[in-house]
């Protein structure tokens, strides 16, 4: 398991909408290479990209019709070595996006499969045996290719599902796991990524990781068993390469799948949810973080009770070291951002919270200025409800498309934020208290104590509605009050610490801790 996890922060990276070099609207690899040293400064040391593939952008780069080549809007593949080489001069690390389970309907090699003709390939993805035969329970294409057979898709029409077999096939056209042409389809995933590791790369974020086995038991058995020989041949050969799966299911990916970091996604009701985006659960917002709700409904135990499960299962899985981690984001291209629901001084303590837990987390570009959500913005690529979340980034307000290109305002990607208090980086890098220089003394502090890096333990020593949640991280104490009305707390524990770091106006007295509304501590 690759040691340099352990002290990361990910620094997530829409390719279409950070940074644009050459003035098309749309944002590219050299982009990229000229923020690097921003995004170190900030206290991110590796990065995830979002596909930079060859495709025809229907699902925004999910829908790949050449892996091992750049799309040209990026730039080109030496452009992607020049990053890697870059970004490793300044210490950070570069997990590029695998999208294992589906390709474009463009892709060569479903371009073969729909042949009439047996080839090499017909069995790359699912077909049934005829036309008129459909596929219950599953989303299904008939009727666009020469072959006489329905395909299968994974997500969206445009992407046909590969082929790894099916759990327990049932039907004559499904393919057990072990079929030549299902193992074919893995050792074509084990060239991908051998690919890009060889080049520079440092790993995989693995998108839908818990779809590739079709009709799998209840614990995706089929999945995990295909993600153990794929993980397993590359950290035989890229021992130092790191995998984290979109999957929110550490008994699965972790435990049984053997990824090094699984992320806790935005899913409903679930303890993440809890935190920043529970604004549908009735009548009225129930985030942990907004300062006004109620103090009855304010209730870290909501949290505590999912979140716990998938710690425990984490460091069980770990063995005598932990380097197996739930991994913590902002928001990311899927989601709608945390300003949506949070002001910059409510987001101050989520993110303090977020970036002083266990595990591997991960900053998606813009959060750390507190980039709104633009709920209204039409589709694109497949965005749909997603398509808010991924406008450009907002550099400097004092230059044209807040320094994200130089094309005309309708020749980039998405619209920007039209607000007059639009945030933009360069103006919150001049203001001492900004959300942006709150994240980047978060991040110091956690590079600086090993207690706050992803390994250290993690206690919980109060929870109780009214009262300041307090948890211990290795031996440091920890504390957040995010409600509008002052707090305090008598705990043993506290007699003989000093207070290393504050948000607000917490005050230290002997084992009594008060914490100012909206506030956050550390002690030592």
């Amino acid at each position: 398991m690759p040691n340099w996890l352990k002290d990361a922060v990910f620094y997530e990276i829409y390719p279409q909408s950070f940074n644009d070099s050459n003035g098309d609207g749309i944002g590219d690899i050299q982009g990229i290479i000229e923020k690097l040293d921003y995004i170190k400064e900030l206290g991110c040391n590796a990065l995830w990209i979002n596909p930079w593939y060859d495709s025809p952008f229907k699902d925004a780069g999910y829908d790949v019709r050449d892996y091992c080549k750049v799309a040209a809007r990026y730039g080109t593949n030496e452009d992607a070595a020049r990053l890697f080489k870059e970004a490793h001069e300044r210490g950070i690390h570069v997990l590029l996006d695998l999208v294992p389970g589906h390709t474009s309907e463009e892709h060569p090699w479903f371009q073969e499969s729909g042949k009439e003709e047996r080839n090499e390939y017909s069995d790359r993805f699912i077909w049934t045996d005829s036309w008129f035969m459909g596929m219950p329970g599953h989303l299904s294409i008939g009727g666009e290719m020469p072959r006489n057979g329905v395909y299968m898709l994974n997500f969206f029409k445009c992407q046909p599902s590969l082929n790894y077999g099916f759990y327990e096939p049932k039907e004559p056209w499904q393919k057990p796991m072990r079929d030549p042409a299902c193992l074919a389809t893995r050792q074509a995933m084990k060239d991908v990524m051998d690919f890009w590791l060889g080049m520079g790369c440092d790993g995989f974020r693995t998108d839908m990781s818990d779809s590739l086995v079709k009709e799998d038991d209840e614990q995706k058995s089929g999945t995990c068993a295909v993600w153990r020989d794929l993980l397993g041949a590359m950290r035989e050969k890229y021992p130092e390469a790191a995998f984290v799966s979109e999957w929110s299911n550490p008994w699965q990916a972790l435990e049984s799948a053997g990824f090094d970091m699984d992320f806790y996604l935005e899913h409903w009701h679930n303890g993440y949810h809890t935190l920043l985006r529970d604004h549908q659960s009735g009548a009225h917002d129930r985030s942990y973080f907004r300062r006004d709700i109620s103090e009855e409904t304010r209730d870290i135990s909501r949290f505590l009770e999912d979140y716990l499960k998938r710690y425990e299962v984490s460091v069980r899985c770990s063995g005598e070291k932990q380097k197996h981690y739930v991994s913590f984001m902002t928001c990311n291209h899927d989601t709608p951002r945390a300003r949506w629901t949070l002001t910059p001084e409510e987001l101050k303590i989520a993110y303090a919270f977020i970036f002083t837990m266990p595990g591997v987390p991960f900053l998606y570009y813009g959060d750390e200025i507190g980039m709104r959500y633009l709920a209204d913005l039409p589709t694109k690529e497949g965005g749909y409800t997603r398509t808010g979340t991924r406008t450009p980034m907002q550099w400097d307000r004092n230059r044209s498309n807040f320094g994200f290109s130089e094309a005309d305002a309708d020749k980039l990607y998405l619209p920007q934020d039209p607000a007059e208090d639009a945030p933009d980086a360069a103006s919150q890098a001049e203001d001492p208290d900004s959300l942006l220089n709150t994240v980047k003394a978060v991040l110091k502090l956690r590079h600086e104590y090993e207690d706050l890096q992803a390994d250290a333990p993690f206690t919980v020593i109060l929870a109780e509605k009214g009262k300041p949640f307090i948890y211990r991280r290795g031996s440091l104490i920890l504390a957040v009050n995010p409600s509008p009305i002052a707090a305090s707390a008598e705990v043993g524990e506290l007699l003989g610490r000093e207070l290393i770091f504050s948000i607000g106006n917490p005050v230290l007295e002997e084992d009594t801790l008060r914490m100012s509304a909206g506030s956050f501590a550390v002690l030592r």
